[in-house]
């Protein structure tokens, strides 16, 4: 089976290729699944429906945490993605998958499943009230729900002309070009990567009729972050599926002498390790069907 636009990102395109870029962003995943699993406070014979499954960062994490009788279906709108874990899941038939978008779980039945689990699947949903409305549905009494997301607000409305954090004044025009790539493709109608924050998910949930709603947020704004390393390397990355590359957006902003010129800038902050700063917010949470 051939590749989407979310798997080529999973798989290439969120870290460029790089081996050291990978390994950085695995660490990060790994607290993501730990703690979205941790607070799904699974049982050894649950069955597990993870949304947005991706190539499995959460699904194949839950596996290891439940027994023989443990079940986990694996969702996700990529057939592609779906094809990776089946591959990954070889003759495990604690495994079943679902081609579905989180808006739509009608192939799951009522009051089935024990945990739900998302991990940045929201973000691309234009229905999120309607998602959980599906996640409480097929959600058995005393099931739980427990899932993450970026709040992509935070950033747009705090540093909305901040390109890794840097504001460097040799070449902020240059990246303030850059950015507008990324800010003006976020403003052509009601973005769902922006259009929300931890607030709104808090109700989404009430709403769905989701009791015990709780919800962990954490903002982070200039805080100083890690250099950007190999900048050759980070100009192959995409920060989410429907983006361009760094070094793709550069192309559309900028004329080829300013692409040199902040190519030039870049690679000097990152061989003097300059470091970044990140501003950001996420949030955690955690609810059970009464």
């Amino acid at each position: 089976m051939g590749s989407d636009e979310w798997t080529r990102w999973l798989l290439t395109r969120r870290d460029g290729g790089n081996a050291a870029l990978r390994a950085e962003h695995a660490t990060a995943l790994e607290v993501f699944r730990d703690e979205v699993l941790d607070r799904a406070a699974l049982t050894p014979s649950d069955t597990v429906l993870d949304v947005g499954a991706g190539t499995g960062l959460i699904a194949f994490g839950a596996l290891e945490r439940l027994g023989p009788d443990g079940h986990v279906i694996f969702s996700d709108v990529s057939e592609a993605g779906l094809e990776e874990c089946r591959k990954r899941a070889g003759d495990d038939k604690r495994c079943s998958f679902l081609h579905a978008p989180a808006e739509d779980l009608s192939a799951v039945p009522d009051n089935s499943v024990d945990v739900v689990t998302t991990r940045s699947v929201l973000i691309y949903c234009d229905h999120k009230a309607q998602a959980f409305h599906e996640f409480f549905r097929v959600l058995r009494p005393g099931g739980r729900l427990s899932i993450f997301e970026p709040i992509n607000r935070f950033l747009l409305e705090h540093r909305p002309d901040s390109l890794f954090g840097l504001r460097d004044p040799e070449v902020a025009d240059l990246l303030a070009k850059v950015v507008a790539i990324y800010r003006d493709g976020a403003r052509r109608g009601e973005n769902p990567m922006t259009d929300f924050d931890e607030r709104d998910l808090l109700r989404w949930a009430a709403e769905a009729g989701f009791d015990g709603v709780e919800v962990d947020y954490r903002a982070q704004l200039d805080v100083p972050a890690e250099p950007i390393g190999d900048w050759e390397a980070r100009k192959n990355v995409s920060p989410n599926p429907l983006a361009p590359t760094y070094g793709e957006a550069m192309t559309m902003a900028l004329s080829e002498a300013e692409c040199q010129r902040l190519d030039t800038r870049m690679t000097q902050l990152a061989q003097s390790g300059t470091p970044t700063r990140r501003t950001l917010a996420t949030a955690y949470l955690r609810a059970l069907h009464p």
